[in-house]
């Protein structure tokens, strides 16, 4: 392996690190005479109770620290880049991706396609496999690494072939009989596309990814998103209610299947299915503790029950809104429904409340785009500028760039604040936070 130069970002306040005199700006260059490719490295080597550490200082002097710890105690190092290797990019040009759908202009960051089976474990990113070389199977493997969360879209290799615009997309599926030999748990994602591996095509899928049950212990499936910026891209059209029955009929027949043989219900239909198609969402039991969460399937039940449940814990402490209070909410069409009727439900039960509910239109991605996650600060500022906001604004956290104040769009949060003249509350996607925010509970 290749020596490579992991730089020290900081060091935790009491900890091993500090203790042996590694600071920030040094660089982590062996454990145990090994070196490193990446995280995944560093933590395998750490865990003995003895270690000896290979470290150069800013002015080129080496230290090597011999370590007595507790088994699998950390040392308290931060590095620079938190994966300590450079991000591996997508090769595929997937007839359904996202990225290539975007409009030009923005960020450049944003254009970036990831599929690097590392962050499937440290962020919970899906991957294809096709990017993944035989070493990174056999590090998973070795350091039995789970779960690996992968994006199958179909299980005929000349399908996934065409789907992925990569002729070697169907002969990594192969990768998936090594994990599971290896007995590394899985989670998989079908991105559905019309006419394309949905009808028969899924139904293939959904019976040869049956035959990984245990170790492949939830596949969701999820409608392609389609913005308005397809320009010379494959023809895909949207599912109508329809379709979106069918869709629900046969996985949910699979799924009564899956629980009588193997006590799980395996496969799940995402939310918007359930919406589009005019269905009640299933019970919470049929989704298996929640799996496929991050996918948007279950997501709703969730926060019904979280809303119903914080609600009855209010009732039982008799709370009483001391005072009027009139605000309004923004989200995406998509869940537009069930946030009117929480909020009906907590009209009724606190008669001083006045919330109004706006349903953004993503006239920037395109009126096909429904959820909130996708909602920009533009379209947000153009549609509530001369709205009756009230005393405050709340937003779902998910509009948000992850631990950033900043919108899709590259808007600061700030901007939205100033134009539109209320203040704007960042509401977490649970139920009970979305009725403590709607009734200014801190």
């Amino acid at each position: 392996m290749k020596e490579k130069r992991h730089i020290v970002k900081s060091v935790k306040e009491g900890s091993i690190a500090e203790e042996m005199g590694i600071e920030p700006g040094d660089a982590i260059l062996a454990i145990d005479n090994s070196y490193m490719e990446d995280v995944f490295d560093y933590h395998f080597l750490i865990q003995d109770t003895y270690i000896e550490v290979l470290i150069e200082k800013p002015d080129k002097e080496q230290w090597l620290l011999e370590i007595d710890k507790e088994m699998d105690e950390d040392l308290g190092i931060e590095f620079e880049n938190g994966l300590m290797d450079n991000y591996r990019s997508c090769h595929n040009k997937c007839i359904f991706c996202f990225i290539d759908q975007m409009p030009k202009g923005m960020r450049e960051t944003l254009y970036f396609k990831d599929d690097d089976s590392r962050l499937s474990f440290l962020q919970g990113n899906y991957v294809t496999l096709t990017n993944m070389s035989d070493h990174d199977v056999e590090r998973i493997c070795r350091y039995h690494l789970s779960p690996i969360n992968i994006s199958f879209q179909t299980m005929n290799p000349e399908l996934r072939c065409m789907m992925l615009n990569n002729r070697f997309a169907g002969e990594s599926l192969k990768k998936v009989d090594i994990l599971n030999e290896a007995g590394i748990i899985m989670n998989g994602q079908i991105v559905l596309c019309k006419g394309v591996n949905d009808g028969a095509e899924l139904d293939y899928s959904i019976k040869k990814m049956m035959e990984y049950i245990p170790n492949l212990q939830s596949v969701s499936v999820v409608p392609v998103g389609l913005s308005r910026h397809r320009e010379g891209l494959y023809p895909l059209e949207p599912f109508d209610a329809k379709d979106s029955a069918a869709v629900i009929d046969m996985i949910e027949a699979y799924q009564k299947i899956c629980y009588e043989k193997y006590g799980c219900h395996f496969i799940h239909a995402s939310d918007e299915w359930y919406i589009q198609a005019g269905r009640d969402l299933p019970p919470e039991e049929n989704y298996d503790g929640y799996l496929q969460l991050e996918n948007g399937v279950g997501m709703i039940r969730l926060m019904i029950n979280e809303f119903n449940k914080r609600l009855d814990e209010l009732k039982s402490a008799d709370f009483k809104l001391e005072n009027k209070r009139h605000i309004s909410v923004a989200t995406g069409r998509l869940v537009e429904g069930y946030i009117k009727r929480f909020v009906d439900i907590l009209e009724k039960e606190y008669p001083g409340l006045s919330v109004n509910v706006y349903a953004i239109r993503n006239d920037f991605f395109g009126e096909r785009i429904t959820v909130s996650g996708l909602i920009c600060a533009c379209d947000l500022m153009a549609q509530l500028k001369d709205k009756d906001l009230g005393e405050a604004l709340l937003l779902p956290c998910n509009i948000l760039r992850y631990n950033e104040d900043v919108f899709l769009d590259d808007v600061h949060l700030s901007e939205v604040v100033s134009t539109l003249q209320v203040p704007v509350n960042i509401v977490k996607s649970t139920g009970c936070d979305f009725v403590n925010s709607v009734l200014g509970i801190d």
